[in-house]
């Protein structure tokens, strides 16, 4: 058995901000399905959102909610916003480089149903920036300890309580680890799809989980699909998503008559059922994405990794256009949550794409991702600090039944797709 006083389930933004913000004097062990780096944190490409200043709080809500479709939790937006400047400043203490004007001002871009110039960014690879300095930070700590290939294969509940977690070492061996505080930041579903532009390994373990233990779950159906995708004839492969921040600059979206067909800066849900319709028109598995209209010199600054990888497939994108395609790219339904990122058991939080707190609504808008992960870790950590426990010894738990793991895991992802299909994929 392992004795911590907090266990956080994944090693994206959100599990290590989460890290960071609770005090030195608690042992945290932080526990990850793949590798530290293999997260979806480090994928994201376009930037972050931020409230630029007093005036710009209207429109970012009012962006927020119309993109949501209105079904967004007001208040949550509300928290996000008026937190964001001070998860900039958090982030910049640690580290983090974002692109800035020849005067060292901070620079910020568009995406699609933004009214405003509100993100940051770093070139375009500003998740891998931000999450590797706070997993630079986190591995310095002596408090913090890491486990790789760990996932969790339960919960342990005594009476109600979360009381710790069971998980499988990468030598296949069944542990139990006890825990006054329990964090799910197990990221996304995508390797439940098909098509997705997330990593395979990420497939709704926490929701399944939970469901066997009767802990809330809220909006399954929402599932956000990316509208733009570099195309690829390999089913199997991870999409590589070309972001919304080139449309933003001024890329555009053609058919196979190479004419525009729609507005390009639409929100994501609608802009992809006009790609559809689109390729339905022209009988197509792809659209035409022309990104020729940014200048070659921004280009290649801006967005140098979506350059290399469309070179890596002998695609020229300041010469030529390339072919994208709508894939499965976010959540945002989850693990049912409060303000402060508790679920309905006791000593069990949810931070991340793993959770639900109405932030999103019916459809995320752009960058507001890394955001909303950020200001709800940091909120479940001062939550676990103010949360008083005494630490429970662990009840028996029947190991036999993880006997068949492989059973186990089918089952789960079985149950976890039949939830998100009740109602169809709502967002699509």
């Amino acid at each position: 058995m392992i004795e911590t006083d907090v266990l956080i389930v994944g090693c994206g933004c959100s599990g290590l901000y989460c890290a960071l913000n609770l005090p030195r004097d608690l042992k945290i062990t932080i526990i990850t399905k793949s590798m530290t780096e293999r997260n979806d944190s480090f994928l994201a490409q376009g930037g972050i959102c931020v409230q630029r200043d007093d005036d710009d709080y209207e429109s970012f809500f009012e962006d927020t909610m119309k993109a949501g479709h209105y079904e967004n939790d007001p208040t949550s937006v509300e928290i996000m916003i008026k937190s964001s400047r001070d998860v900039i400043a958090d982030l910049l203490s640690y580290g983090v480089e974002f692109s800035r004007d020849k005067n060292g001002e901070l620079l910020y871009t568009k995406e699609g149903a933004h009214s405003k110039n509100r993100i940051l960014f770093h070139k375009d690879i500003t998740g891998k920036e931000i999450t590797s300095k706070l997993l630079s930070e986190a591995m310095s700590r002596d408090n913090i300890e890491f486990f790789e290939y760990t996932p969790i294969i339960d919960l342990i509940v005594d009476d109600g309580v979360c009381v710790g977690a069971v998980i499988m070492t990468p030598e296949k061996e069944i542990k139990t680890v006890s825990a006054k505080y329990v964090v799910l930041a197990s990221g996304g579903i995508g390797g439940l799809f098909k098509h997705s532009t997330n990593f395979k390994h990420l497939t709704g373990d926490a929701l399944a989980i939970c469901l066997e233990h009767g802990v809330e779950l809220k909006n399954l159906s929402y599932v956000q699909i990316h509208p733009t995708t570099l195309y690829s004839q390999e089913p199997n492969r991870r999409k590589f998503l070309i972001s919304e921040s080139v449309r933003g600059e001024g890329a555009k979206l053609y058919g196979k008559d190479m004419q525009r067909f729609t507005n390009e800066l639409l929100p994501r849900d609608l802009l992809t059922k006009e790609i559809y319709k689109q390729m339905e028109k022209d009988g197509t598995e792809f659209v035409w994405e022309d990104l020729r209209p940014i200048p070659k010199k921004e280009l290649r600054e801006h967005f140098p990794n979506i350059v290399n990888h469309c070179h890596e497939f002998d695609y020229d994108v300041t010469k030529e256009c390339i072919p994208v395609v709508p894939a499965q790219h976010y959540f945002m339904g989850g693990i049912k949550v409060n303000y402060e990122s508790k679920t309905t058991m006791p000593c069990l939080w949810a931070v991340g794409e793993t959770a639900c707190n109405g932030v999103h609504g019916k459809n995320r808008l752009a960058s507001n991702s890394l955001l909303e992960s950020l200001v709800f870790a940091k909120r479940a950590a001062k939550d676990i600090v103010n949360t008083k426990t005494e630490r429970k010894p662990l009840p028996s738990v029947d190991f036999s039944k993880y006997d068949d793991i492989v059973t186990l895991k089918a089952n789960r992802k079985a149950r976890v797709l039949e939830e998100i299909e009740k109602d169809g994929l709502k967002n699509v």
